[in-house]
């Protein structure tokens, strides 16, 4: 990496330093993760002071969405509604919501009830009731900047089986935060999430997982939730992802909707739950952007 760039030409970054005062000993570290066989990120997943300014300024108007709904959210409500409140606010605030048509998409946001896994239509039939629980995913786009994250919300009183879901899959997402550290693993990650799922006797869904974000709204690299500490992408400051696991009350088989090749739902018809924040990895720890 090092004969590729000289030492005194600006750094590939974009930030305008000279290479050998920016990222010359990060370049160094990373060949040397690889010469040791570890999988590192690649330039481009690295971003600079500019672009995480940018990409805040997106994960402001997210946090912003998601506070909008947590205000409005109710028994009766319909998840059609929520699409509403998600693309009223989004674009009050000067953002675009990230899913409608992506990929052909037709929503705003993604709201899966209680036994949906993941990508669960709004609908005027879908009325949110007592007991229910509800994921709420929103992502934004500012000025071609991404911003990803959801919540849970408990709507009503909910049985206390569903309510340990909920707070034990927050507390995944909370001890897989702390495994972000600087040269540390994705697969630091990856244990601690899965270690406390299994714990509590829940499964992890294996191949629906975080991704990298910011400057498309999914880039490398996928992060699993079924990994081992020590393996995966090497973590070097400047990446951003997020950490989502799909945690289910039941087994990890899951389908999806043939009717709209979208929805996602338990083999088993248990509840699943999701929470999902939006990290940076910094020089010292971590930082997190959008939840």
């Amino acid at each position: 990496m090092l004969e590729k760039l000289g030492r005194n030409l600006p750094c590939w970054c974009g930030s305008g330093k000279k290479y050998k005062v920016c990222h010359a000993a990060f370049d160094e570290r990373l060949a040397l993760a690889k010469a040791q066989g570890h999988i590192v990120p690649h330039h481009k997943l690295i971003k600079n002071e500019e672009q995480i300014a940018r990409i805040k300024e997106s994960c402001a108007i997210n946090v912003a969405v998601l506070d909008a709904v947590a205000a409005a959210i109710r028994p009766g409500m319909t998840t059609a509604e929520i699409d509403r409140i998600v693309y009223g606010t989004t674009t009050s605030l000067g953002g675009i919501p990230a899913p409608l048509n992506y990929q052909g998409f037709p929503y705003s946001v993604c709201t899966s009830v209680n036994e949906q896994v993941c990508h669960g239509f709004p609908s005027e039939h879908v009325v949110l009731k007592e007991g229910d629980i509800v994921n709420v995913d929103c992502s934004t786009i500012l000025k071609g900047y991404f911003s990803d994250s959801s919540r849970m919300f408990c709507i009503g009183e909910v049985s206390e089986e569903k309510r340990k879901l909920v707070e034990v899959t927050k507390e995944c997402v909370e001890l897989g935060l702390e495994q972000v550290q600087p040269w540390g693993f994705l697969g630091d990650v990856g244990q601690a999430v899965n270690d406390h799922a299994k714990a509590n006797g829940y499964s992890v869904v294996p191949d629906i997982g975080g991704h990298g974000c910011g400057l498309e709204f999914h880039e490398d690299p996928f992060v699993s939730y079924v990994t081992r500490r020590g393996e995966e992408m090497l973590l070097a400051p400047g990446m951003i992802f997020t950490i989502e696991p799909m945690v289910n009350m039941g087994g990890a088989a899951h389908y999806t909707s043939r009717t709209n090749g979208w929805e996602v739902f338990t083999r088993d018809g248990k509840p699943s739950a999701q929470w999902e924040i939006m990290v940076l990895v910094t020089e010292t720890g971590h930082e997190v952007l959008s939840w």
